[in-house]
Parts: structure tokens; sequence; C-alpha cells
């Protein structure tokens, strides 16, 4: 893959600050902070800001990447990126001194491939793949003893990936999982502070998002892909997500 494609995908800096620009709204963020171990991290989800605390570390390793590269392996593993960064917004790497030593590693590695001349897009996508099954295997280690809840959340996020275009209820939702709605949506409040139609709609909007920039569908064609009856409904719903119109929202991003 040719250069400027790949770096309009993955973006590697060695500092953030409030006028960092990102790749895109649409895009997940590490950042690593700056003391020689790497020891906390900070994730950066989808339509989301980093936490404040991260911009207090003006140096450090800023790992940002689109969506879609995740999307372009399995199913299974791009559920797991999902849960990783709808988890904490921060990781205390040093919990586990083996896991941290090997993401410090991935991180040079990917420094490296991102720095060299003949930077393979391949090897760069391998290494980053790498650096982010670490990060779910600390997540999960961190979390065992919610193990029966961590495998709810995991149950929910993929029926939502197969679902959402058709339900947006979270009662379906737990109906297919065999608990109560309320169960459902405590859960999820507890391990990603959001309820069942919150992480529902977020992901509506990410991929409305996408469509308006990248689909030659009208706005109105796009509505209806997304499960709303009318241009109208669409419109508002996006509105009061965003804080624009989704026609305003593709003229500046387009």
């Amino acid at each position: 893959m040719h250069t400027t494609v790949w770096k309009q995908k993955i973006q590697l800096l060695e500092s953030l600050n409030k006028d960092t620009e990102l790749l895109s709204e649409n895009s997940f963020g590490f950042y690593f902070s700056s003391d020689q171990a790497f020891s906390k991290l900070y994730l950066k989800p989808l339509n989301e800001a980093f936490a404040a605390e991260a911009y207090e570390y003006s140096e450090g390793i800023l790992i940002n990447f689109e969506r879609e590269l995740i999307e372009e392996d399995d199913q299974e593993y791009a559920l797991d990126v999902m849960q990783l960064f709808n988890g904490s917004r921060c990781l205390h790497l040093n919990q586990n001194v083996w896991i941290s030593n090997q993401i410090q590693h991935s991180i040079v590695l990917l420094k490296e491939e991102y720095a060299y001349d003949k930077c393979s897009y391949i090897v760069l996508k391998t290494i980053l793949k790498v650096l982010m099954l670490q990060l779910i295997r600390f997540q999960k280690t961190h979390y065992a003893p919610q193990e029966l809840d961590q495998k709810r959340i995991y149950e929910f996020l993929k029926l939502m990936e197969t679902y959402y275009l058709q339900e947006t209820e979270s009662i379906y939702y737990a109906t297919k999982m065999g608990i109560s709605e309320k169960r459902l949506n405590q859960i999820l409040k507890e391990k990603l502070q959001r309820t069942a139609k919150q992480i529902i709609q977020q992901r509506q909007i990410t991929e409305a998002k996408r469509l308006l920039i990248r689909s030659e569908a009208t706005i109105q064609e796009i509505g209806f892909q997304l499960g709303f009856n009318s241009l109208s409904s669409f419109s508002r719903f996006f509105k009061n997500q965003v804080g624009e119109s989704p026609s305003t929202y593709k003229e500046l991003h387009s």
C-alpha cells in the first residue's frame, strides 16, 4: 500500500495536546504516558476525546488509527477491540509487569517500522494487532473476577454489531441474552458507563458519519439504511447527537 494511503489509516506521534490533529473523529486512539515504562495508557474511543488527564503528559506515544483498519480482520477480533475501547479510559499497565514489558517491546517495534523509509503497511498493521491483543489480554486479566459480566458485555456487543441496523431497543438484546433489560443496563453502566440504548446510538452515529463521508447515497437513503423511517427523524437524531445536521457534517468533512 502506498505511503500516502496507509498514513490516512495509521498515525504515530510523540506528543499530544489540545491542538493535535487526529485522523478523524471516527478513529481510535492510544496515548502512552511519557514515563520510561509507559505505565499509563489513555484510550480514545470512536467519536470521543481523550480524558483530560492525558493532556498533562506533553510527551508520550500517540497511536491513532481508523476503525476500518480493524474491520479488515475477523469480526471476533474487531469486537475485542471495541470492548477494549469501551472499557476504562485509562489502564495502569504496571499492574502486570510481564504484559507491560511485552507492550513496551511492541511500541519500540512499531516506532521503528513507522519511521523506516520502506515501511510496510502489512508489517505495521501486524505489530499494531499484536499490541492490541496484548492490551486485550491485559484487560481480560485485570477484570477476571467479573468474568461473567465481561462475557455478557462481549455478547451484547456481538449482537449489536449484527442487529443494530434493525433493532435499536435494549429489550431486544436483553431478551436474546436471557437477562432482564434492567440487568443488562446495570452491567453496561458499571463497566462501560453507558446504557444499551446509548451504546446503540453511538454505533448508529459512527456508521452515519462513515456513510456521510464515504458513501454516494443520499442523506435520506443513509437514514433508511440506519433504520429511520424518514429524513426528518434521521436529521433530528443526528443533530441531537452530533450538534450539527447531516448535510452540514457531510459538507464539512467530505
